[in-house]
């Protein structure tokens, strides 16, 4: 039995449902269905176009974005597909600050719906910092299908990651 390390926390039964579509050869056939072909945001500016339309459209009062990159030390197996960096200087007599945001390179080349998942989970950190009921309760007003693209993201990061252990 491999082991699912995206799914730590989820039920039982789940795990054994996703185990059995992986043994079967059935898990990607099943993603590729669901989430078809990929996307046209493949670099940074690209990237950043795509943020600023998604926050303008639902945070639009959030704190300016200074950078928007993908960035390849984002690394799921270390808990990072995405982080946002708020940073405060003050320069001369005048406070500045600094919103950046780094996505995951390994988006650049998976499901739109997936990067989409991502942005909004970061966008939602420029409100509320912290995981908690508001912050889930934003990210599901940005995208209502937004616990079921994290779930099915978990099971393409799985699926990418034992596919390349296969012979």
């Amino acid at each position: 039995m491999t082991q699912l390390r995206y799914l730590n926390g989820y039920p039982s039964n789940i795990i054994t449902q996703v185990q059995t579509l992986f043994d079967q050869s059935k898990l990607g056939l099943w993603l590729d269905k669901k989430y078809p072909g990929g996307h046209s945001v493949q670099n940074d500016k690209a990237l950043y176009q795509y943020v600023s339309d998604l926050k303008q459209r639902y945070v639009r009062n959030a704190s300016a974005l200074s950078k928007v990159m993908y960035d390849n030390k984002q690394n799921p197996i270390k808990g990072t597909l995405g982080t946002n960096t708020f940073v405060s200087r003050v320069q001369g007599g005048k406070l500045k600050s600094n919103n950046e945001i780094r996505i995951a390179t390994l988006f650049r080349d998976g499901p739109e719906d997936f990067l989409r998942m991502i942005v909004v989970h970061e966008l939602a950190h420029l409100k509320e910092k912290e995981h908690n009921k508001a912050f889930y309760q934003l990210c599901c007003h940005m995208d209502p299908d937004y616990h079921q693209l994290e779930f099915d993201m978990r099971l393409w990061l799985n699926w990418k990651e034992l596919n390349k252990e296969r012979p």
